[in-house]
């Protein structure tokens, strides 16, 4: 008897856990606790979970929102822990204690796990079960219930039978004349959904009156969610339909005395295209569309001028280019001096992608002098947006129109007085370049970019510094060779010595896209030209440049050139200079033994050795003075390593006496 006592009492210890954890006054663990549902809900069985968790869950809804949110996505994955789908009803009442709480992410997180449940339903349980519990939320006397039953409709509609879809459709009806303005926003927000599982004729006659009294509404929240309900019930029309349907409350919203609800129309002005069809989109749209580009809110405008190229993609081919011409450029000229610079900026984000639909002379003709405006513009990121799509333009007008049109332009900002404009410029150079090749670079931008290399402001010579590298990993290490390290080579000869520094912090980072021979032919005889600069800043960066090229050296090279310079440097009397050489010394010499030590390793020795002599060389790195000091690492190594196998060993120990 006393061991059956024992027995029940074990298996009341998983729900004892659980009851005082979600009792202690730690929230981190009442937070553990509910995580842990699923695996109490496995030790207690499908039944006990059924009759004894779930009630107790239902009672304890009353904790902290980070706990009710982790106890709704839980119960959304338990189905099969009750028993399965003929069983899911048992996860309504906790669910629906939640969707009734006042925190929207609990609440939200709740419907989703009662849209997932009601999905296991059968159709019967579906209307048993699902469809009281969404007209309980429908009638509850808090507006919390109300807002998490708009969710639930469109699970609920297409498995029940008729009378319940009448009964549906009256709920959903109410929902959106609810007197709370949440209701009727989470009722709007739900309707584009709720009407794809709509019969046409219902569609019709109940939910359009429905979408035309929100669309109506005193709430703006309201009245732009209504525009997202537009785009579904479009979509779901017969052209005709939509005409004497949807369009005269679509025309009313693109003018709505709210600057939000224009703005979400400008938003989904192209999926509302798409869904209405060329022909009413030539006839209503594109007048609302113009309405939008001259909208009094920059908003709105910023928001439509960014949809410019889309729209005009996905009108009737057969009038594109004269709908763009006549109804479309007139206002879009007007946005190119709009005041605000977001209008602009979002405008030339797109304004580029006309060029195909119109065609190489119409592109001169119109686009080219808006272009223009555009690339001498005071906001940096419209003449970016500008460059950044000059390929567009590019590939419609050719190569020698764009030249004579937009690069004088381009050149002149490059020149600015003002260096961020300059330094904007520099920063884009490199995927010009790759746009307009290396022969018309060579022509007409390779001496913009030396120039900035003398520039008077650092920043420009830093920018430019890098600039020349990223052109370099464009073109190619010998066109670097033929093309601009000669003119960089001559910097180092100049009077300024801001200007010989600068032809060390080019030689830095050239080294590493030039390769062995480049730096070891052109680049380091000027380096070590420059260690006996009369200037000390020039001479303590010489040291830091012959340590950044060091890799890009063979060992030679670095014994008999480098070696002597740095010590001639590390006497210097400048302390800065000393300082600067000591730390090259070092930093080479740690670099050079690390690559002797790796490649005194036969390959033959395997992965395994390799890695032990990482870890010696980490812990205590060996001489590399003697080839016979480094043999004896080896043989140390490799006694460390014969205890693998017999034969392992064998091999190895031949390897290093091959050595």
């Amino acid at each position: 008897m006393a061991a059956s006592d024992k027995s029940v009492d074990d298996s009341l210890y998983p729900i004892a856990v659980l009851i005082d954890e979600l009792k202690n006054e730690d929230v981190q663990l009442r937070l553990n606790s509910i995580k842990k549902l699923s695996t109490i809900a496995l030790a207690l069985g499908e039944e006990r979970t059924r009759s004894e968790l779930i009630p107790f869950l239902t009672e304890t809804i009353y904790d902290e929102d980070e706990v009710l949110l982790a106890l709704a996505d839980q119960l959304g994955n338990f189905t099969s822990l009750v028993g399965g789908p003929e069983y899911a009803m048992y996860l309504l009442p906790p669910l629906e204690s939640l969707a009734t709480v006042e925190e929207t992410v609990v609440r939200d997180k709740a419907v989703e796990s009662l849209r997932t449940v009601a999905a296991e339903h059968s159709a019967l349980d579906l209307e048993i079960h699902v469809v009281p519990t969404l007209q309980r939320l429908v009638s509850g006397d808090w507006f919390t219930s109300r807002t998490s039953a708009c969710g639930l409709f469109s699970v609920c509609y297409p498995r029940v039978t008729q009378p319940v879809k009448a009964e549906l459709r009256a709920n959903f009806r109410k929902l959106c004349q609810d007197e709370t303005p949440m209701v009727r926003r989470a009722a709007a927000n739900k309707l584009g959904e709720f009407a794809k599982v709509v019969e046409t004729e219902y569609l019709k006659s109940d939910l359009i009156p429905n979408f035309v009294q929100l669309a109506q509404d005193d709430q703006d929240s309201v009245r732009l969610l209504a525009v997202e309900a537009c785009v579904s019930i479009a979509q779901l029309l017969p052209q005709d339909d939509v005409e004497h349907l949807v369009l005269p409350t679509l025309r009313q919203c693109a003018s709505d005395s709210s600057w939000r609800v224009r703005y979400m129309v400008a938003e989904k002005f192209v999926d509302l295209q798409k869904a209405v069809g060329p022909e009413i989109t030539r006839v209503d749209l594109v007048p609302a569309f113009q309405y939008l580009l001259k909208d009094a809110e920059a908003e709105v405008r910023a928001a439509v001028a960014t949809k410019v190229k889309d729209f005009c993609a996905s009108l009737d081919k057969a009038n594109q280019v004269q709908i763009i011409l006549s109804s479309i450029l007139p206002y879009v000229r007007d946005l190119v001096s709009d005041p605000n610079p977001h209008v602009k900026s979002a405008l030339a984000s797109v304004i580029m992608g006309l060029s195909p639909m119109l065609g190489a002379y119409q592109t001169v003709e119109q686009l080219l002098p808006l272009f223009l405006i555009q690339l001498k513009d005071e906001c940096p990121e419209v003449r970016l947006n500008i460059i950044s799509n000059l390929d567009c333009v590019n590939d419609v007008i050719g190569i020698q129109q764009l030249s004579q049109s937009l690069l004088p332009a381009i050149v002149e900002l490059a020149e600015d007085s003002k260096w961020r404009v300059r330094l904007a410029i520099i920063e884009y150079m490199p995927a010009l370049a790759g746009q307009l090749g290396q022969d018309f670079f060579d022509q007409k931008l390779r001496g913009l970019c030396m120039g900035w290399l003398n520039d008077h402001v650092y920043a420009i010579r830093e920018a430019a510094t890098l600039n020349m590298k990223k052109l370099v990993e464009q073109f190619g290490a010998p066109w670097a060779e033929q093309a601009i390290i000669p003119m960089i080579l001559v910097m180092s000869r100049n009077k300024n010595y801001l200007h010989r520094m600068t032809c060390l912090f080019c030689l830095n980072v050239l080294a590493e896209v030039c390769g062995t021979d480049i730096t070891t032919k052109l680049l380091l005889p000027t380096v070590l030209l420059l260690a006996t600069d009369p200037v000390a800043n020039v001479r303590f960066n010489v040291a830091k440049t012959l340590q950044k090229i060091s890799p890009f050296l063979e060992a030679s090279v670095i014994d008999a050139q480098v070696k002597p310079t740095l010590d001639k440097l590390n006497a210097d009397a400048d302390v800065d200079v000393k300082h600067f050489a000591a730390q090259a010394i070092a930093g080479i010499a740690a670099e050079m033994e690390l690559n002797v030590f790796r490649t005194a390793v036969p390959p033959c020795m395997g992965a395994k050795l390799e890695a032990a002599m990482d870890s010696k060389l980490i812990v205590e790195p060996p001489p590399i003075s003697a080839a016979a000091e480094t043999g004896g690492v080896l043989l140390e190594l490799n006694a460390k390593t014969e205890n693998s196998s017999s034969a392992e060993g064998d091999e190895q120990q031949k390897s290093v006496s091959e050595c």
